[in-house]
This record gives structure tokens, C-alpha cells and sequence, in this order.
């Protein structure tokens, strides 16, 4: 077998808008790892995708054997001991879920076309992203999975401060560079994870589960609450509760977020602040991109999906359930509508178009502060989502 494929099942790609405007599924954040360096990692494989037409050019596909899998679908040892038994047609179902197929080409690869006499059933468990929260809500339970693959049989730089307190170290891992100055690590109830050269300022509190990646910071006096993922190269402070930054995106300074997902590029203001709960303790209603209205999550404790490039002035106040998709500026007083559409641009008292060269030049400046290229695939991916969400700029007289 050559690569592992992550497919973009088209029942499930919908429920995770904003986020998969710009990325396959499989390259969604939860837990340390995206969805593909998991398989990657159990299969000893590299990543290939299947996904939307405008995104596969720069998510580059080999047309050799393959394992097809679910991109939606998280690793567990019983489910890859399952994937890897499956011979050449053979492929793994969970009642009428695709999980995952042998084939000897992925090229133009279809679930329904797959022979219906060499289906094998999936017995046992799995985790799997159907909707946006599932990110958070799964979120603790992947952290701990990939401590364990990524730490397991390795040695732990430590911590060589002596104003830095850490309870139960032995569930803490911190790899070479990490800089930790007078913080308070607490891993009794979940595992920390301290990516390489990442920062963490001093009298900053961590509770586990939680996780740093490569060359992310914690600003001074930052207030973890457990089941937080920082992705690569964030910038984050405050207070945040059981939330994932997928990578590259800042919230330096003091505000609370919680329950909630920011994609890459993303900058909170200062004093942010994103109500994870209502005020009747009710259940939260998001938006549906699918259905294109608000659906119930049945969640008390839901808080923001913000897509890629989002940036949010200070003192930006968001209602519980918000979503933000991608490229939209938002700011001024009181709270702006629970859902703000991609290259939107304004606040409470009303929106505008950002329109596409301007927003170019901002997402171009944005990248290049984190050393990072605005790219022409990545370029090609913006202007093709700003087509394709036009119709959701309502107010926009051009269309």
C-alpha cells in the first residue's frame, strides 16, 4: 500500500462549513494532530486527499493502491487493525457510514461504487466529526490519544525553571525548546503538551488535557481551563475553556472563549469575549449551512466557529453559537449577528462586502508576520470561496 487517502464524504463536508471552505476535512485540527498526521502516523503512510475540485490542486492526490478513509474519521488501534486486514475491494462499513476501502486506484473514487459483496461490518467503536462541536467535544479524548502515540518510548526535555510548578509530571511532555517561565501546570486530570520552541509567559495556569504546538505562545498570565489545543505559531491569553486554535491565528489578550473552534489566520481583539452559555440556560442554535437556517445543537455550552482570516476588533462581543465564516472583519459596539458570512465586513449596526483585493492584502500581511506566504493555490482557494459564499452577502447589490 502507498498512501492513505482522506475522503471528503459529502454527507458530513457541509456540516463542517466554515471550516471546510478552505481545507479537506481530513486536515482539521483536533486533538495535537490534524485528522491526516494521525492516519500518517498509525499507518505509517503518507496523506493523500480526496476533496472538492477548486481545493485539490494544492491537496495533491497519487493515483496508486490505496487506503481510502473517512476523512471525518479519527484513529483508534481496533479501527487501523480493521483497515489494514481490508484486502484489494474490500471495504469497512458502520451500518451505512463509509469508513474506509482497499482499492487499487482512488482516482474518481466512490463509496456507492464500491462492490456490495465484499463489504465488511465495523463492530466496534469510533469518533467521528459530524458537526462543527464535535471538534471541542472530542477534543479532550484526542489529546490524550495523541500523547500517547506521539510521547510514547520518549523522553521529556523537562522543565529547567525552578519558579515553574507542575502537579503529576509524569503526565506532562515537553519537547526541546519550549521556553516555560513561573507558570503553574496542572496534568492531574488530562495530559500538557509543549510542542517545540513553543512559549508560555510567566504566571500562566494550564490545566490538562491540553496542548501547545511547534512555536506557539501563551501570553502572560493565561488561564487554561483543560481541553484547549493551541495550533502552530497562535498567540493566545485570556481565559479559554475547552476550545481549538487550529494554527496561526492570535488572541494575545484578556477576554474569555469558550466551546468554541478558530481556524488559521484568525485575530481576536483585545477583550474578545464569546458567550458560551444563554442566559436561560437553553439549548444553542447554530447555523446550518446545509439546511441555511439555524438548527439546534442541544448543547447548554456552545460558544463560536470562526473560519480562516476572521479578524475581530477590540471589545468584539459574540453571542453563544455564533459563526463567522471566512475572511470577515468584524467590530464595533454590541453583538453582531449569530451568523456573519464569509468576507463580511462590519458589526451590529450592519455589513458590507471586504472586498477581494483589500482582504488579499490584509491576509497577505497577516502571513508574512508569522513568516508564512500568501501562496497562488491558497490564493486561488480564497477567490473561489468568495464566489461561492456571495450569495450569503445579502446585502451586497452586485449579486
Amino acid at each position: 500500500m502507498d498512501q492513505v487517502v482522506l475522503f471528503d464524504d459529502p454527507k458530513i463536508r457541509g456540516n463542517l462549513l466554515p471550516f471546510t471552505f478552505t481545507r479537506p476535512i481530513g486536515e482539521i485540527r483536533v486533538g495535537i494532530l490534524r485528522i491526516s498526521e494521525k492516519w500518517e502516523r498509525y499507518l505509517s503512510l503518507p496523506s493523500g486527499f480526496l476533496t472538492q475540485p477548486y481545493l485539490q490542486d494544492r491537496y495533491m492526490l497519487k493515483d496508486v493502491p490505496s487506503l481510502v478513509v473517512n476523512g471525518a474519521l479519527c484513529p483508534s488501534p481496533e479501527l487501523v487493525e480493521a483497515i489494514q486486514a481490508l484486502t484489494q475491494g474490500q471495504s469497512l462499513w458502520k451500518n451505512d457510514l463509509f469508513l474506509a476501502a482497499n482499492v487499487p486506484s482512488p482516482m474518481d473514487f466512490k463509496p456507492d461504487s464500491l462492490s456490495r459483496k465484499q463489504v465488511l461490518p465495523f463492530e466496534g467503536e469510533h469518533s467521528i466529526l459530524w458537526r462543527c462541536w464535535h471538534i471541542f467535544q472530542l477534543n479532550g479524548i484526542e489529546i490524550r490519544k495523541d500523547f500517547e502515540l506521539l510521547t510514547r518510548r520518549r523522553i521529556s526535555s523537562g522543565v529547567k525553571d525552578p519558579y515553574t510548578n507542575i502537579y503529576q509530571e509524569s503526565n506532562t511532555f515537553i519537547e526541546t525548546g519550549a521556553k516555560i517561565k513561573s507558570a503553574t501546570i496542572n496534568a492531574e486530570k488530562g495530559p500538557v503538551y509543549i510542542g517545540k520552541n513553543a512559549e508560555i509567559g510567566e504566571g500562566s495556569v494550564i490545566r490538562g488535557p491540553f496542548a501547545m504546538c511547534d512555536g506557539a505562545t501563551l501570553s502572560m498570565g493565561a488561564k487554561m481551563r483543560g481541553d484547549i489545543t493551541i495550533g502552530p505559531k497562535c498567540k493566545v491569553g485570556g481565559e479559554v475553556s475547552n476550545s481549538v486554535f487550529f494554527g496561526y491565528s492570535n488572541k494575545s489578550h484578556d477576554g474569555y472563549l469558550g466551546n468554541s473552534v478558530v481556524g488559521e489566520w484568525c485575530n481576536l481583539g483585545a477583550n474578545t469575549n464569546a458567550s458560551n452559555l444563554k442566559n436561560n440556560l437553553g439549548a444553542i442554535r447554530v447555523w446550518d449551512y446545509l439546511k441555511g437556517g439555524f438548527d439546534n445543537t442541544d448543547l447548554q455550552f456552545c460558544g463560536s466557529f470562526i473560519g480562516d482570516h476572521v479578524k475581530l476588533g477590540i471589545s468584539t462581543m459574540l453571542n453563544s453559537g455564533t459563526v463567522i465564516g471566512v475572511g470577515a472583519n468584524v467590530y464595533g459596539e454590541g453583538f453582531p449577528r449569530k451568523f456573519i458570512s464569509s468576507f463580511a465586513w462590519g458589526g451590529a449596526a450592519g455589513f458590507s462586502t471586504f472586498q477581494l483585493k483589500k482582504f488579499e492584502e490584509t491576509a497577505k500581511k497577516a502571513m508574512e508576520l508569522k513568516g508564512e506566504e500568501l501562496d497562488d493555490p491558497t490564493r486561488l482557494i480564497l477567490q473561489k470561496v468568495f464566489e461561492i459564499t456571495r450569495p450569503y452577502r445579502i446585502w451586497d447589490k452586485g449579486y
